[in-house]
């Protein structure tokens, strides 16, 4: 019998993160504002350069190329795998060895407005270069989506302005 060191290794467990908020723009507006990767910026400072890669944008099977500037440097390769303007988008991530599945939908609230609920399922390791990535992911989604929201709402009460 030979004894020695596991060969086994752990394997990660699936992660869920869930997050929703609530902006005053109607779903196309709502949809109109997501799907414009050039204010993306905007939400969060964690970008560098964000690009299409291949296909055309927000198209099944397109790829866009994200680049992270903190707290890890790294890049997101993102495939879009289901869009249905203005209802739902869902796309697979991969970067430093996690795969990610995300889904955003864009759902109508009966008092005007729309709840835009986002939630990802994550598989990887636990930290990469000493940073939780569970609970970096949960901020940057959290605080994305409220700032995009936010961004939202200013376009909506701009177009309500317009419109007198």
């Amino acid at each position: 019998m030979h004894t020695g060191k596991s060969l086994f290794v752990r394997r990660s467990e699936m992660v869920r993160l869930e997050y929703a908020a609530v902006t005053q723009a109607d779903p196309a507006l709502a949809w109109k504002v997501f799907s414009d990767w050039r204010r993306w910026s905007r939400f969060s400072d964690f970008y560098g350069n964000i690009r299409w890669l291949s296909g055309e944008p927000w198209m099944v099977g397109s790829r866009l190329q994200i680049e992270l500037v903190r707290p890890v440097r790294t890049t997101v390769d993102h495939v879009i795998t289901v869009c249905s303007p203005p209802d739902c988008v869902a796309w697979i991530d991969h970067f430093k060895g996690y795969t990610m599945e995300q889904w955003v939908v864009f759902e109508a609230l009966a008092e005007g407005g729309t709840r835009v609920r986002t939630w990802a399922d994550l598989v990887g390791p636990n930290s990469a270069e000493g940073v939780p990535v569970r609970d970096t992911i949960k901020h940057f989604i959290e605080l994305w989506y409220s700032r995009f929201c936010s961004e939202c709402d200013g376009v909506h009460e701009a177009e309500c302005a317009v419109l007198g």
